[in-house]
């Protein structure tokens, strides 16, 4: 029988998982999945709670919420050896890493991939000592994911995001950076945003990184140089058409590794949650990690 923690945010998903966590445990153990569960209790518990279940030699590990969840639990397995694979039950308001990878929202068809034990290796990302599986960012853009309150994005999903994002935009300054990456010359100009992406879904667009692979070791990046608010309108607007990577206040180039430094304070974003500040140094681990899809 293989053994399993299942990790979950009890807020994700307008609280799913509390009206589904039986019939998810009822499932996986008639299928010889013996469940045991972790109810997350606020900032940096899931890491705890997931790199504990690797020290004690868990088969598999399930995080259930939305990214934030699910960057807290990589983060708790990334250095361990021996690290199990991962299920991803998507709750969350966007569920970006799990749109990239087709991950059902159906609990059973779920449960019957992780017992048919389905996986594939994926990178991973590190930005300073810290880990992503999805995006890496900064500007000030990339801080209303982590501005927007639990509880709001709880009662009305992804329009908490819209009604921030539209609150940003009217005070949308560039800051300056210097970017050094592999294969790349040295870029120093004035950006409003940066995007370090490690999959073809950021920020609920999916074609904001249409060519971006799980697993091929490069991360895909995405910066935006300094621009006016219609401007910057625009550029969103051939974003969710997938055509703003030709666009000349675009810019766009693969790496495995690349360094990112500000002579004023700029914030990071990893996967939605804060992420510290820049100076930031951003490596591609490839195929670091195994989730069930």
């Amino acid at each position: 029988m293989r053994k399993a923690r299942l990790i979950y945010n009890p807020t994700s998903g307008r609280e799913e998982m509390k009206r589904r966590l039986a019939d998810i445990l009822q499932r996986l153990d008639n299928a010889g999945i013996e469940t045991s569960c972790h109810a997350t209790t606020g900032e940096g518990d899931a890491t705890l709670a997931a790199a504990e279940a690797v020290d004690r030699g868990y088969d598999l590990i399930i995080a259930a919420g939305g990214d934030g969840t699910l960057n807290e639990v990589i983060n708790g397995m990334a250095e361990k050896e021996n690290i199990p694979p991962l299920g991803v039950f998507p709750l969350g308001t966007t569920n970006d890493f799990a749109r990239a990878l087709g991950i059902s929202k159906n609990w059973e068809e779920y449960c019957d991939l992780v017992i048919r034990n389905e996986t594939r290796p994926i990178d991973l990302g590190k930005a300073n000592d810290r880990y992503f599986i999805n995006i890496a960012g900064g500007g000030t853009l990339t801080e209303l994911t982590y501005e927007v309150p639990s509880k709001l994005k709880t009662m009305i999903g992804q329009l908490a995001y819209y009604l921030k994002g539209l609150e940003k935009m009217v005070s949308l300054t560039p800051q300056e950076l210097i970017i050094n990456a592999n294969g790349q010359a040295p870029i120093h100009d004035e950006f409003m945003v940066f995007l370090i992406a490690n999959s073809n879904s950021v920020g609920g667009f999916e074609k904001l990184a249409p060519g971006a692979s799980i697993d091929d070791g490069l991360f895909d990046v995405i910066a935006l140089r300094k621009c006016n608010l219609a401007e910057f309108v625009r550029v969103v607007h051939l974003a969710l058409r997938g055509e703003h990577l030709n666009d000349k206040r675009v810019i766009h180039f693969r790496t495995d590794y690349m360094e990112v430094v500000s002579p004023g304070p700029v914030q990071l974003n990893l996967d939605g949650e804060f992420g510290g500040v820049l100076p930031g140094t951003f490596r591609n681990l490839p195929q670091h990690l195994r989730i069930f899809t």
